[in-house]
């Protein structure tokens, strides 16, 4: 009676739900309460399911699900609140992922930070994406794999039981006892996780967090799929669409011509994912090239949060890694640190991995890219005479995804270097997640393992996600153009309208170098008589700025992390957002506003001089 009631519910939901639930790849922060962030959109949503409302002004107004597409989004919850009901179980017990892969790889990872042994069992044979040599090589993950024939009579182990079934069916869990994770793969949907007992608890967060870094969440479109096979409403998923290949053909043409390289590139399920396996890849090639020695991995403390916390989570597993910290912003030159980094790993006979957005985030600077050549290719001795391991540089350029740093000739051709950008931003205009990275030939032979490590993490782009790129990445060059013509003019205006206000964007002979970003940060004026005053004064004034903005112009400004959507302009402040993972001191308080090629700028204009005729 219960299982039918919420089959049924589910079909209106599914009926009824949001187009932004299937579309939308960003959080919106005026619906979204940091705090409640992991329990208040499913805690809403049961409340619908009591009340047996599913009308489309009810989901409408539901909060923004747990960080969108990585760590969840309003249809991955949905699925996994449907599973767990039809098994009797919590919400936060079930965890859908694109991959098949990394559901096993998180439990390993808790296990392995925890000196906690691991059995990974199957039925069949193993499915091929895991690669059980490398997961214990290079990741430096413990367990014992068993193949067994009936799953209803394993016995118990004195650490974690992890079961892999490949099935057809959605969600259908047998829950035997001693099985502490079972996970679904389902065709080309992805996998679900199920966390099973009491006693396993404490491993949801962590798994989530996984989902959150190195992965995604099963994607919108196949996590509707997933549902209307629960329902009934489909019998079997649709098979990969037959032009699969021919835009796989099309996305790594367009990338090619995009950049300028000529080694093929690679696209990854989103720009963390692509990044994970540029790490891993790499650290795979230093093992085995330069083995006993240490890796360090060079990231700016406040670039992306999600580029730290990665790298630091890395770090955290695998001996011989070590972070190094790389002052780019405020004051710092990017130059001049990455100078004295490579000098000190030098001196330590190490191996280094340097990781930089360029432009960066959020303050909008471009080191002198001459000098940055020279100090990336400069000769350096260890302490013995020999010479020092040249860095691998790792470039984050999604800002400017449209500068060609790796080609032949170009500035950065002379140095090992990759290049990788997240999807979500310019290359599909807000449609998806998916991300690429390429290499300059220097850099070509690292490409392999950089491949191998994105397979066996199958953390691929879906076919939809590359159908979406095939379209969209066509058009990018002239969107990130007239982008940053909406952008040049909006910040003249700034100027010209609040002088006082400090802002962070590239100068007129930075953009003619072609770097053309639209997106800005806004220090806005502020007054008070002790720095805590003045700081408080700033923060409200942000808030101000931005509710003013999203309450007059709701039908394009948005309170979102976003870059390089079709339409629009998004603001957000970084420390609150895209940093939530930095340490307090090296967060931005500051407003970022992100300008598309496709906006109504005299009206923005126009509520911007509103506002400073209210303060």
């Amino acid at each position: 009676m219960e299982a039918s009631k919420t089959l049924n519910f589910i079909k209106d939901v599914l009926a009824n739900m949001p187009a932004d639930w299937l579309n939308l790849t960003t959080h919106r922060l005026d619906i979204y309460e940091e705090k409640l962030a992991k329990t208040q959109f499913l805690s809403k949503f049961d409340s619908l399911y009591n009340d047996n409302n599913a009308t489309v002004s009810a989901l409408s107004e539901l909060p923004t699900a747990y960080d969108y597409i990585r760590l969840g989004h309003p249809l991955s919850s949905v699925l996994e609140w449907t599973v767990a009901k039809l098994n009797n179980l919590k919400a936060e017990q079930v965890i859908s992922f694109s991959s098949k892969t990394m559901p096993v790889l998180a439990v390993l990872r808790k296990n392995l930070l925890e000196g906690k042994n691991t059995q990974i069992l199957y039925k069949g044979e193993l499915p091929m994406f895991f690669d059980a040599d490398l997961v214990q090589r290079i990741y430096g993950y413990n367990f014992e794999l068993k193949q067994i024939g009936d799953a209803s009579a394993i016995p118990a182990s004195d650490g974690s039981t992890i079961f892999i079934s490949e099935q057809d069916e959605i969600g259908n869990f047998n829950l035997v006892p001693n099985i502490d994770f079972f996970i679904s793969i389902n065709g080309n949907l992805g996998s679900i996780l199920l966390v099973n007992g009491e006693q396993n608890e404490s491993y949801t967060s962590e798994i989530q967090h996984v989902r959150r870094r190195e992965t995604i969440a099963m994607t919108p479109a196949n996590t509707l799929v997933a549902l209307q096979l629960v329902t009934g409403v489909l019998n079997i998923a649709d098979k990969p669409s037959s032009d699969a290949e021919a835009n796989k053909t099309l996305v790594l043409d367009a990338i090619r011509e995009i950049t300028g390289s000529d080694v093929q590139g690679l696209v990854a399920s989103s720009g963390l994912s692509m990044q994970y396996s540029i790490v891993m890849g790499l650290i795979h090639d230093a093992m085995e090239n330069h083995k006993g020695k240490a890796i360090k991995i060079v990231v700016p403390p406040n670039c992306y949060g999600g580029t730290n916390d990665q790298a630091r989570r890395i770090a955290a597993c695998i001996e011989n890694i070590e972070i190094v910290d790389l002052p780019v912003d405020s004051g710092h030159d990017m130059v001049q640190s990455i100078d004295v980094v490579l000098d000190n790993i030098a001196k330590e006979d190490a191996v280094p991995f340097i990781i930089a957005e360029i432009p960066t985030n959020p303050r909008v600077e471009v080191p002198d890219l001459i000098k940055l050549k020279e100090v990336l290719a400069k000769v350096r001795e260890t302490p013995t005479g020999d010479t020092a391991i040249d860095p691998v540089f790792i470039l984050d350029q999604t800002f400017c995804p449209n500068v060609h740093f790796l080609g032949e000739g170009e500035i950065l051709s002379t140095v090992r270097a990759i290049a990788y950008v997240s999807g979500s931003k310019f290359p599909s205009g807000g449609k998806c997640t998916a991300g690429y990275c390429v290499a300059n030939k220097k850099a070509a032979g690292l490409m392999e393992k950089i491949t191998l490590h994105q397979r066996l993490c199958d953390n691929n782009a879906t076919d939809l996600q590359m159908e979406i790129l095939a379209k969209q990445l066509p058009s990018m060059n002239q969107r990130i153009q007239d982008a940053y013509q909406n952008t040049r003019e909006f910040v003249d205006f700034i100027k010209a309208t609040l002088p006082e206000a400090k802002i962070n964007f590239v100068s007129e002979a930075i953009a003619a170098q072609g770097f053309t970003p639209s997106v800005f940060s806004l220090n806005l004026p502020t007054k008070g008589n002790t720095d805590e005053e003045r700081e408080a004064y700033k923060r409200a004034l942000n808030h101000k700025l931005i509710n003013l903005m999203i309450t007059e112009i709701p039908n394009e400004s948005k309170y979102c992390v976003s870059y390089g959507q079709l339409k629009g302009c998004y603001w957000t402040i970084p420390a609150t957002s895209t940093q939530g993972t930095t340490k307090e001191g090296d967060k931005d308080y500051i407003a970022r506003v992100s300008v598309s090629p496709d906006m109504d700028l005299e009206r923005h204009k126009k509520v911007f001089s509103d506002f400073v005729d209210s303060i």
